[in-house]
């Protein structure tokens, strides 16, 4: 998964990035657990803190400094899943911005253009 997001004010990445981990892994290992068990074994560590692990380890967090390295990641992040033969094109791809970009339709309720 990859996401461009901005921290507001008053805010610090590690927490925000922690907190978002934190709240979408149990989710998502609750919504295993009930819907889909055998899924959830993939999931399953050798940790002392921990039965599951559903995101990585330090995952990646690049401060996007210049409009420049934004637009290089943004392209980057709509461009995955054609690389990956998930869509043809990148507003193809029904969870990607790319769409949002291309129509100024929100699905989601929450994106928000950059230039705003």
């Amino acid at each position: 998964m990859h996401m461009i997001w901005q921290i507001c004010d008053g805010h610090k990445k590690e927490n925000v990035q922690r907190d978002f981990l934190k709240f979408t892994g149990q989710r998502i290992k609750y919504d295993l657990l009930r819907s889909h068990p055998k899924v959830l074994e993939h999931f399953e560590v050798n940790s002392r803190d921990r039965k599951y692990q559903i995101w990585e380890r330090n995952s990646l967090s690049i401060d996007l400094y210049s409009e420049k390295v934004f637009m290089q990641k943004l392209e980057y992040v709509h461009y995955n899943p054609v690389k990956a033969g998930l869509c043809n094109v990148p507003e193809g791809y029904k969870y990607s911005s790319a769409r949002f970009y291309e129509t100024g339709i929100d699905e989601y309720g929450f994106l928000k253009h950059y230039k705003e």
